[in-house]
């Protein structure tokens, strides 16, 4: 089934998809009109290609991310460092619900590919499962670890042709995502799926 993807603060840029895959980019208008068939998604926010978080292994191996049914022990923000290790050897058990929960904390960020190279199987199971695309590192990481890294990264635009992979931020441009960051993401698709969607 096609589904077109449009926001309202860029309806320059929408996106039909056709399974996994995108099968045209352009304006809202001119893909409604040629689409009456698709089933219309409308975002809030500008549509943008995804981001890149090139931190894959802190966040997904070296970050303890609790249940929220720990929140009484742990609380509930993500936690690093010794504590994080101690936790995640204390009990191997939680290294694989930890990474399923990093990778939806990741989707609801925005995030549709990941750097580093991950050595932890359970993480490398959590972003296969979601789709996440693997790739390099940038020579110059922003730094800290973060699920919103300063400088934002963003992925090159939607193509015909190729796989269905953006994200929605509820912002008005792209200067205020990299003001405001991408906290403010409202949908991410990935493989044509839409993997988060803001309540």
């Amino acid at each position: 089934m096609l589904t077109l993807h449009a926001a309202d603060a860029s309806p320059e840029l929408a996106v039909l998809v056709d399974g996994a895959f995108v099968r045209a980019v352009g304006p809202y208008e001119e893909l409604a009109e040629a689409n009456q068939d698709a089933r219309l998604r409308r975002w809030p926010g500008i549509l943008t290609p995804g981001l890149l978080n090139p931190y894959g292994p802190e966040l997904l191996e070296a970050t303890y991310h609790p249940d929220p049914r720990e929140a009484d022990t742990y609380g509930t923000e993500p936690i690093t460092g010794e504590r994080a290790l101690d936790i995640l050897e204390a009990n191997p058990i939680r290294r694989g619900a930890s990474a399923r929960r990093g990778v939806q904390r990741l989707l609801a960020h925005g995030t549709v590919a990941i750097g580093g190279e991950l050595r932890d199987r359970s993480a490398a199971d959590a972003v296969r499962r979601a789709g996440l695309a693997v790739g390099r590192r940038p020579p110059n990481l922003p730094g800290p670890p973060s699920l919103a890294p300063v400088p934002l990264v963003l992925l090159p635009a939607p193509v015909a042709g190729g796989p269905a992979r953006f994200a929605v931020f509820d912002v008005p441009d792209r200067a205020a995502l990299v003001r405001l960051g991408p906290a403010t993401c409202v949908a991410t698709v990935i493989g044509g799926r839409l993997v988060y969607r803001a309540r």
